[in-house]
Order: structure tokens, then C-alpha cells, then sequence
């Protein structure tokens, strides 16, 4: 499938079968799944029909032009930017056909348990354990933390140590699990936002059945390379319209109120804004290298910017409403289902900003990717990499 007409055709059929004025949205969203439009580069089946990544936007706009309801993207940001791209890699035909529908329909969220106490930017270093009963099911135990959207989740893709005996990166293995087990126990982080979106998790005698386990037991470091360059990918690399994002409400205070601007504020908005406009050209250029196979380190590089513009944007917006930007709506401990940017007000997106360098890999991590895999620079000395993990210094 190459051809935006019948791809048009097709969704025009979609339409008549399923009027969006009278379908539910659920069961539209899973007819629009079995019709191939979800994901329209995705295999027959699964979502999609094998075509060009770059005609899903042409199948989007004609759905929405119809009021058809789309699946709330940023409810399950994890599900659809990092666990679906990983079970489609390295998942069975049965995972693929169990997790993927309703993934992409939103009836079940995902959220991604990586991080530890212990191991953040050595993320290698994880010590939950997953030990395996007589060729049976796993047992996890251990304790997770920056679960974003745990309290909400259904699933979970999870990596656990499954063979202490070799170095850190290869007794690692890649787990679907199950948030209801009763061993899982999700504990809030309050943020300075008051929020609390993300989460510690602690793991206690969880069973993961082994048709569970995507990929080969010890592979589990590899797998997780293919979800990470596709979260800094969902990330770094949204797609957003020309002045979208971040740098909109800076600019549309900046037009509607003339007495707050200044000389020096109006010279950094001017580099803001074309810093801006560049990352995300460089978006849609990374979007269309997509279509030709798996997203690469260069995913680190977007997010990077992501996060510094982010960071200086807010901040300059905060300085340009003055007192006002210090002002903040609301406090209370809340359990966010997404984050919003640009529907809350200045304080917030200040407040916020800040974890963007930290979540989706540290500003100081990417930096050794993109200087490592993508400069091809001389790799930092690494004296861990032969030890055992049980014989490390901990």
C-alpha cells in the first residue's frame, strides 16, 4: 500500500460503515484499528497496511475533518511511543495480536518501569530481581521509581535482573507486566508542581507469566535500546504546527500585551522563536527517516533541544509577565492522567520544565550518546563493563 488514494478510499469507508455521529467512540476506534488506519505503517492486522509512515497524516486530517474521535494520544503517550514500536519489533505474533489493539484504542494504558533508586542514568545497573520457576513463571521483586502514569496503568514493560553472574548489560531481560498482580503496590511522588503524575512502584513476588517475557531471557538490554531511542523520539520529536508548543503562549502574550515588552526580552524571543521553528523542522525530518526502519541515537539530540528550549522559554515567560508569572492556580495533590503544557498557566510550565531535562534520559546521558554514537567520539572509560553485576561496588 503506496497510493494516498485508495488509502483516502479506504478511509471514506470507514466513515460510511462507522458515522462518527452515531458510533461510539470505542467501538470506532477499534473498527478504524481493524480497517489498517491506526497505524498505517504497521503490518496488516496489527493496525495498519504496510504503507508509508509519512500518509498517516493525510489519514488523520480526513478523520478529523469527519468529528471521528481520535484515542487521546497524551493519555497513553508510553503505550503508543515506546511499548507498541518494542512488541511490534520483538514481540511473538500472539503478544503482537493480545497487546497491540487495545494499546492503540486507549482501554489499556501503559506506563514503563526502568528506573530504580539505584540505577537512573546507569540505568544497566538495575537490581530488581526476576527469578524463574522451573522453566514457569518469573518472579519480581524490587522496587521502581519516575513511573509516570503508574497509577493509571494497565501494563507495564519492565526490565529485571535475571542473571547476576555476568556484567550488568547482559543479564537483563524484558518484561510485559501486569499492574493488577497484587504484588504491584504504586506509591505517588509529589512534585513541585503539586502533582503527582509520577510514581515509585514496588514490586513484591510478582508473577509474570514466561509468554510474557519479549525477547530472549538475558536480551533484555537490547530490546530496551529500541524502546528508549523511541521515547526520546516521542519526545523530542512531536509533531507541532509552526509557533506550536511551548513557544506559543510566550508569543501570544508577547502580541496581545505591548506594555510588558522590553528591548532585551524582545531579543531573546526572537532567538527563541527561530531556535524553535528549527527543532521542529528537524522533527519532521527525523519523522521521515523513520519510514526507512527503527529510530536511531539521533533521537537524542531532539530531545536534548526539547528540553533546553523548553527550560528557556518558560523561564522567559515567567520574566515577561513579571509578578504575574509567579502566581500559581493550584496546589493540590493531584494524579494527573497527562501533562499539559499549554493549558495551564506560566507558573506551571516553569515548574514543570524542569523535569524535562531529567525524564526520558538525563541531559548529561544523552550528551555521551550523541557525542559516542552519533559523533563517533572516543568512548568514556568504562571499568565495569567485563565485571560480573554481583561483583560490583554498591
Amino acid at each position: 500500500m503506496s497510493d494516498a488514494a485508495e488509502l483516502s478510499r479506504l478511509t471514506a469507508e470507514l466513515l460510511a460503515a462507522h458515522p462518527p455521529q452515531s458510533t461510539g467512540r470505542l467501538d470506532f476506534l477499534r473498527a478504524r484499528f481493524d480497517a489498517g488506519l491506526a497505524w498505517v505503517h504497521y503490518p496488516v492486522g496489527l493496525g495498519g497496511l504496510a504503507a508509508p509512515r509519512a500518509l498517516q497524516a493525510a489519514v488523520d486530517a480526513e478523520l478529523a475533518a469527519a468529528g471521528a474521535p481520535d484515542n487521546d494520544a497524551r493519555r497513553n503517550g508510553i503505550g503508543l511511543g515506546m511499548a507498541a514500536p518494542t512488541i511490534l519489533k520483538y514481540g511473538t505474533d500472539e503478544q503482537k495480536r493480545r497487546f497491540l489493539k487495545p494499546l492503540w484504542t486507549g482501554e489499556e494504558v501503559w506506563c514503563q518501569l526502568f528506573s530504580e533508586p539505584g540505577a537512573g542514568s546507569d540505568l544497566a545497573a538495575l537490581g530488581t530481581r526476576a527469578v524463574q520457576e522451573d522453566g514457569g513463571d518469573w518472579i519480581v521483586n524490587g522496587q521502581k521509581v519516575w513511573t509516570s502514569g503508574a497509577h493509571n496503568a494497565r501494563w507495564a514493560i519492565l526490565i529485571a535482573r535475571t542473571d547476576p553472574a555476568v556484567p550488568k548489560h547482559a543479564g537483563i531481560t524484558y518484561f510485559l507486566c501486569d499492574m493488577t498482580d497484587p504484588g504491584v503496590d504504586v506509591r505517588p511522588l509529589r512534585q513541585i508542581t503539586g502533582e503527582a503524575e509520577f510514581n515509585e512502584v514496588f514490586l513484591t513476588d510478582v508473577r509474570v507469566p514466561d509468554a510474557h517475557r519479549l525477547g530472549e531471557t538475558g536480551d533484555g538490554w537490547r530490546v530496551a535500546q529500541t524502546t528508549l531511542n523511541n521515547e526520546r523520539v516521542a519526545i523530542g520529536g512531536m509533531r507541532l504546527p509552526r509557533e506550536g508548543g511551548m513557544i506559543a503562549p510566550v508569543a501570544k502574550t508577547w502580541r496581545e500585551r505591548p506594555e510588558l515588552r522590553t528591548h532585551d526580552l524582545h531579543q531573546r524571543l526572537l532567538k527563541l522563536w527561530v531556535e524553535s521553528e528549527v527543532s521542529r523542522l528537524t522533527a519532521d525530518r527525523l519523522r521521515q527517516q523513520l519510514s526507512a526502519g527503527q529510530p536511531g541515537p539521533e533521537g537524542a539530540g531532539m530531545k536534548l533541544a526539547f528540553a533546553r528550549l523548553n527550560q528557556e522559554i518558560s523561564g522567559l515567560e515567567v520574566e515577561l509577565l513579571g509578578s504575574e508569572g509567579l502566581l500559581y492556580d493550584d496546589w493540590t495533590m493531584r494524579r494527573p492522567e497527562l501533562v499539559d503544557f499549554t493549558g495551564r498557566e506560566a507558573g506551571y510550565r516553569y515548574l514543570r520544565a524542569k523535569g524535562n531535562s531529567i525524564e526520558g534520559g538525563t541531559t548529561e546521558i544523552l550528551l555521551n550518546i550523541v557525542a559516542e554514537r552519533v559523533l563517533g567520539l572516543p568512548a568514556e572509560p568504562r571499568t565495569d563493563k567485563d565485571v560480573a553485576w554481583k561483583d560490583l561496588a554498591r
